[in-house]
């Protein structure tokens, strides 16, 4: 049996890499909404634990690679036991990258290994970030998984091969984990940003690349991350209860179609 729709301040929400930058903005809205939020971390416990203290009984911050299978069960757990069953899993963690067109891997110097280090974060990390809450969200009948994409497959203002090769997967992973997970009452979905003004992985890009962005949208405005995040709301919400396997394009007009 399947619970077809959830209100926000009911859920349970998991979010990667939720203590700075994207993360944190995700973070706040869904605690803004009534929701009771786990503040995954790495390597920014006090931020982590900073913004978990201004939301006290509502937010906790657990530190977990996402990349190791047994620190993503751990992190589960103790959610599961301090909150209940994990109902939402919002996937934004990103491994060792940095937004900087002036230093990035050409072509020819990319390395395949640096190729890997983006798979292991993008879509190894979902991975274990999904099928660790997957139990919990199958015996309720009821699971929001939203991952976070990018725009750059669709419009590479800036050709990072490594990271745009991984977030290209995981959106594969998005729409076939949807067609998995559908008939359990978990739903699949993708929000897709472009550059944001500003996030630490963003704050080395040069003002002339945020120019040329804003002056290519309809908006002529580089999305921010609070923009973003708001998006994520609507695949968890009771809005978006008939909604898996999408990808969400959040970037001011920029990509369209």
């Amino acid at each position: 049996m399947t619970t077809e729709a959830l209100p926000l301040d009911q859920q349970v929400v998991v979010v990667t890499g939720g203590a700075r930058g994207l993360g944190a903005a995700i973070t706040k809205t869904f605690l803004s909404q009534g929701a009771r939020v786990v503040i995954n971390y790495y390597t920014s416990k006090e931020a982590a634990e900073a913004l978990a203290a201004d939301y006290p009984g509502q937010a906790l911050a657990i530190e977990a690679d996402i990349r190791d299978r047994g620190a993503v069960d751990h992190l589960i757990t103790t959610t599961t036991e301090h909150f209940g069953s994990v109902t939402t899993v919002i996937n934004n963690a990103l491994v060792d990258f940095v937004f900087n067109g002036d230093a990035r891997p050409q072509a020819m110097q990319i390395t395949y290994d640096a190729l890997t280090r983006q798979f292991e974060g993008a879509v190894k990390g979902a991975l274990n970030a999904i099928q660790a809450a997957h139990p919990g969200m199958k015996r309720t009948g009821f699971g929001r998984i939203i991952n976070i994409g990018t725009n750059l497959f669709q419009h590479p203002v800036v050709p990072y091969h490594d990271y745009t090769a991984a977030k290209a997967a995981l959106l594969s992973l998005t729409k076939t984990f949807a067609d998995d997970l559908g008939p359990e009452g978990i739903t699949v979905n993708m929000v897709s940003g472009g550059l944001l003004r500003t996030t630490d992985a963003s704050a080395a890009t040069p003002e002339a690349v945020f120019e040329g962005i804003a002056a290519g949208t309809p908006l002529r405005k580089v999305t921010t991350p609070d923009q973003l995040a708001d998006a994520t709301l609507f695949f968890a919400s009771p809005w978006a209860r008939g909604v898996t396997g999408q990808n969400l394009i959040v970037d001011g007009g920029l990509v369209k179609g």
